[in-house]
């Protein structure tokens, strides 16, 4: 007789035959610093998420490190804007405040990943410096490095470029090794598109442009071999790592870059696709809970091998418990 093509499993043996494997040393949380003191309160945009100034960003990292989660992805909020951002490279900018105030509290028990951009430090929110209306590619890459370097001394372990001008990996790289941190790994924001999903990260980091819009230098999401383009051509520059954000709605971009490259590859579920899920369960639409893990459960399915996610804390808690994992 015959038996049944589909394998009948128990709890045990479903464990034993997964195809897809999760790690809590997969997963990166963002986090949010906010320049001055005695500050923790709670993102209206993203429920469950903190700005914390640097001397209680402690608080956070903490609370992540008892759900098993080490990893963090750490964005700034200045006091002042202007027109160049400097306080994206000031070595006593808010990031470089709560680096050294993070690595202080908790050594080389964490993992630190700085975004290097410029739009939360920019009176106008665009990510480089403006020439007219315009954002100049190559004026922007000077003021990139700086910020990396300045992030590396305040004791970064990795740099993440997210501004998505042409030619930053190579320009950031080679500071970097200029000023003696040859070692320090580069995660590209090779693949970034111009988003909807963006929208409450916007609201929390400030960076929200003050007109037009950012699709002149991130991607059209009509575009899936652009992103193949984009993720070899920052190989090529030097990048260690790289990203395609967002994530679920770019499950297939993430397949094709893994298909097309080598180096490890992140994605970036970002704050919209946070904060729909968070919506959706408070309206009693959905379980929150298993849409959390399905989806972090696709994205890992679809070849990344690190996911940077909101939800670092509870996933980590469902690998634990053997949900999912």
């Amino acid at each position: 007789m015959m038996r049944g093509r589909r394998l009948r499993t128990t709890p045990m043996l479903r464990e034993l035959v997964r195809e897809t494997r999760m790690s809590a040393e997969a997963l990166v949380l963002p986090v949010f610093i906010k320049e001055g003191q005695d500050i923790k309160e709670e993102i209206p945009s993203l429920p469950g998420q903190y700005h914390c100034s640097p001397d209680r960003i402690g608080e956070e990292i903490e609370r992540a490190l008892q759900c098993g989660v080490s990893k963090f992805l750490l964005f700034g909020l200045p006091e002042h804007k202007d027109e160049v951002g400097c306080g994206a490279y000031d070595d006593d900018g808010v990031v470089q405040q709560g680096l050294r105030a993070i690595r202080r509290q908790f050594g080389d028990r964490v993992y630190l990943i700085t975004d290097i951009c410029m739009c939360e430090y920019t009176s106008h929110g665009h990510c480089g410096i403006l020439s007219g209306q315009t954002v100049d590619n190559d004026q922007t890459l000077p003021y990139l490095a700086r910020i990396a370097v300045s992030h590396a001394r305040a004791g970064a372990d990795m740099v993440a470029p997210s501004d998505m001008m042409d030619g930053r990996v190579e320009a950031i790289r080679r500071a970097l090794d200029e000023a003696g941190f040859g070692h320090l790994p580069i995660l590209s924001y090779a693949v970034k598109y111009a988003s909807s999903f963006y929208g409450p990260f916007r609201d929390a980091a400030g960076s929200a442009p003050s007109f037009g819009d950012r699709k002149s230098y991130q991607m059209d999401c009509h575009n899936r071999r652009e992103a193949i383009k984009e993720a070899l051509a920052d190989v090529k520059e030097g990048a260690d790592l790289l990203m395609v954000k967002p994530a679920l709605a770019y499950l297939d971009v993430i397949q094709a870059v893994k298909q097309h490259t080598h180096l490890p590859l992140a994605a970036y579920s970002v704050s919209g696709e946070y904060a729909m899920t968070k919506a959706a369960a408070a309206a009693g639409l959905i379980d929150e809970y298993g849409v959390m893990c399905e989806s972090a459960v696709a994205v890992f399915r679809a070849g990344a091998d690190i996911l940077i996610t909101y939800y670092a804390r509870e996933l980590a808690g469902a690998i634990q418990r053997g949900d999912i994992g």
